[in-house]
This record gives structure tokens, C-alpha cells and sequence, in this order.
């Protein structure tokens, strides 16, 4: 039986320094090869997290535009194998992104904005001890968790993101676009009653 829940968006995010230590390449490899199922079912080829998701390296800390790309083009490579389970689009209303995420047990996932221009996806794949003085996100994050940031267009309504984990390993956001006028009934919300002459 599947089981669907709705995932808080948090703006309230006390961490300055997340995301300050950058990955890159060739840590990353070194990382990767060293590590075990878990890690490379993080960060595989097709995974949202993976450095790799975009053709070539892109550190997932760094915010992504991602709905500038079709996703057919850049995720051709892994559709065209079977690998990967990200998807995105947009529609008249919304900007849309569906993933698989790491499903380790009770699914950690979180979901950010940040000043309304970046929406971050991350979770713990490897909980550090109880530390009371170092958030995980400020050090070497791939170690404890994963990332990826993507860059919010100009049109995004970020205060009205939804987000929802299914069966605790499929993940879809929806972010409706601020000039779309789907949810705005005439005469309410400010809008002209335009069944009646001025």
C-alpha cells in the first residue's frame, strides 16, 4: 500500500554556513569510489543528487536553473539507459519537479526555500552523532547527507510550494507559477468582476 505525505517547506533556516564547503570533482570521485551501496545509490548516474545529473560535473550545493533545461536533453543520456527517475517540466500553471530519492528507512528529506529564490532538497543518508555545535550541512555535507538546489524562476510563487513524499522515495514539488490566474475566481483576491460593465 502506498502512502503519500504532505512535506513542510521551511524559510526559517539558522544555518549561514551550509553549503559552504564546496564539492568538487575530484573529491567527489575519490568519495564515490570509496564508498558503499549506499552511497552510490545517492549519488549514481540518474539520481537527483548525483554531481554528474547534468552531463558533467555540477556541484548539487550550487543552485541549478533548473527549469531553463528541457529535460529530455540534459537527462538523455540516463533515459536512454533506464537509469534515471528525475523528471521536470512546466505547465500553464506550475513548474514541476518528480524525483526517486534515497529511501534509508523514514525518508529525512527536507525541503527549503531561501529568500524566495532557490529551493533546496536534502536529507541524511549517514546521521552524524549528536553534535551540538556543528550542523551537518556546514562541513563535508556528501559525508552525512545529500543536496541539490535548484535556482527558482522569476515567475515561481514560492510561498505557495507544495510538496508531497509518496511511499517514502517519490518526491514531487509543485511550484505555481505568480502570473497564473487558475486559482483566482472573479471579484475575489483583488481581480476585476468583469461580468458586470464598468
Amino acid at each position: 500500500m502506498s502512502t503519500c505525505r504532505q512535506l513542510d517547506i521551511k524559510t526559517d533556516d539558522h544555518a549561514p554556513k551550509k553549503w559552504s564547503v564546496l564539492l568538487n570533482e575530484e573529491v567527489f570521485k575519490q568519495f564515490y569510489s570509496q564508498g558503499g551501496s549506499v552511497v552510490h545509490k545517492v549519488f549514481g548516474d540518474g539520481s537527483l543528487f548525483s554531481p554528474f545529473l547534468f552531463g558533467k560535473f555540477f556541484d548539487p550545493s550550487d543552485a541549478f536553473p533548473l527549469w531553463e533545461f528541457d529535460s529530455d536533453v540534459l537527462l538523455s543520456k540516463f533515459r536512454s539507459c533506464g537509469q534515471s527517475t528525475v523528471d521536470w517540466f512546466q505547465t500553464d500553471n506550475d513548474y514541476v519537479l518528480k524525483s526517486e530519492i534515497p529511501a534509508l528507512g523514514e525518508n529525512s528529506a527536507q525541503i527549503y526555500t531561501d529568500n524566495g529564490k532557490v529551493v533546496e532538497i536534502s536529507g541524511q543518508w549517514n546521521p552524524q552523532r549528536e553534535s551540538k555545535t556543528k550542523d551537518w550541512r556546514c562541513g563535508h555535507w556528501w559525508e552525512h547527507g545529500y543536496v541539490r538546489r535548484l535556482e527558482l524562476p522569476d515567475d515561481a510563487d514560492w510561498k505557495k510550494i507544495e510538496a508531497k513524499l509518496s511511499s517514502e522515495k517519490y518526491l514531487e514539488i509543485r511550484i505555481p507559477k505568480a502570473n497564473s490566474h487558475s486559482d483566482t475566481l472573479p471579484g475575489k483576491s483583488g481581480a476585476a468582476d468583469v461580468s458586470e460593465p464598468m
